[in-house]
């Protein structure tokens, strides 16, 4: 809204520099830093208000450090909402679609993960939110994103059609199975972060991390230049994306000053669905979703850890009478946790991990 506001008053007046406010480098540095102050100056007193009302009862199978994390409250997830939503109000073109669409699938997951949270903690429902609940949540999403990307002229650039990395000239049309791979990638991404969310700063540092390459293959693939040398899809609008990437990040970024360890907020189902959301969208929106095994390996190990751990258990359990376990503990955080590792120790070491998994799908742009 900021946005029309200023190039209104600038159409009208011409104002000196003001027209900087074209430059999608300007705009999302102005969204990126309008988050940060947003959950950095409303954090303190916001955290306050949650830990009068949202505490949430630690789980009984969780790691015996987590014990002293009892009284720190949950749903922190709405102060990244928050600061998402309002700054990409604010600079981004929101009549565009590929905008709107992010931010229909952050509020629409932060919705169903508010819920959640909302049984769990003030209801005191054990589970929360019925699981297949929260996959009627995300199907929905899945098929509004993927019925209105299918139909309006504003995508039809690739439609079905999606790049494949490290390949310059090879693509894959999913054809009529477009809509139910957007359900899955949706309903596996917002798991998977969802599942990553255990440890302080876990899911809030790796999550910006994977938003902000995401931001960067958008800017690229928004400019004509830049795709026809990198040899990747120009998509008209995706330059738009990278404003409200930029938001994400630094509302991560600014939630990290309160959730690092020790944590003062978690960010509850409410943040961790609706991070997942955004980030399977963005991706979806700039034919990067084949990359996301790589860029979001993280995201991507500790679901695996999961599968692996209740597959194996359940085969087991058929052989020999007794359920047996790959981990320690799922998802892997646990594993490591349970052995002796520091939380800090395997937060920070994830992250590394994640910055490398995001140098390497940069080196997709090459490598084809």
């Amino acid at each position: 809204m900021l946005y029309y506001i200023l190039r209104y008053i600038n159409e009208l007046y011409t104002v000196p520099g003001l027209r900087v406010i074209e430059y999608l480098t300007f705009r999302a540095s102005a969204a990126a830093i309008t988050a940060l102050f947003i959950t950095l100056v409303a954090g303190p007193g916001f955290i306050r208000f949650l830990k009068s009302k949202f505490v949430e009862p630690i789980k009984e199978e969780a790691p015996p450090e987590h014990r002293k994390k009892k009284d720190v409250p949950t749903m922190g997830g709405l102060m990244i909402i928050f600061a998402i939503e309002i700054s990409a109000f604010l600079w981004a073109k929101i009549d565009d679609p590929h905008v709107w669409l992010i931010m229909l699938a952050v509020f629409w997951m932060g919705l169903i993960g508010f819920i959640d949270d909302y049984q769990k903690v003030v209801l005191k429902v054990k589970g929360g939110l019925a699981g297949h609940y929260k996959l009627i949540g995300q199907v929905t999403l899945g098929l509004v994103i993927g019925f209105y990307t299918w139909n309006d002229p504003a995508f039809s650039v690739l439609l079905s059609d999606t790049t494949v990395p490290f390949f310059k000239k090879l693509s894959v049309d999913y054809g009529i199975f477009y809509i139910p791979v957007v359900i899955f990638i949706i309903t596996a991404v917002s798991n998977a972060v969802n599942l990553t969310d255990g440890l302080d700063g876990l899911a809030a540092g790796n999550a910006a991390i994977v938003t902000f390459a995401l931001g960067g293959f958008a800017y690229l693939a928004g400019n004509a230049v830049y795709a026809g040398y990198l040899s990747i899809p120009f998509i008209s609008g995706a330059g738009e994306v990278t404003v409200v990437s930029m938001a994400i990040v630094m509302a991560c970024v600014g939630f990290l000053w309160f959730n690092s360890s020790p944590a003062e907020v978690f960010m509850g189902d409410t943040g961790s669905l609706s991070l997942g959301s955004a980030i399977a969208v963005i991706a979806l929106m700039i034919k990067q979703e084949l990359l996301l095994p790589i860029l979001a390996g993280i995201f991507f190990v500790e679901t695996l850890s999961v599968s692996m751990q209740v597959g194996w258990f359940k085969i087991t359990k058929k052989l020999y009478g007794q359920g047996r376990r790959i981990f320690l503990m799922a998802p892997l955080h646990h594993h490591f946790q349970l052995k002796g590792w520091a939380e800090q120790k395997i937060v920070i070491r994830f992250w590394i991990i994640s910055i490398l998994l995001f140098l390497t799908s940069l080196m997709t742009l090459k490598l084809r």
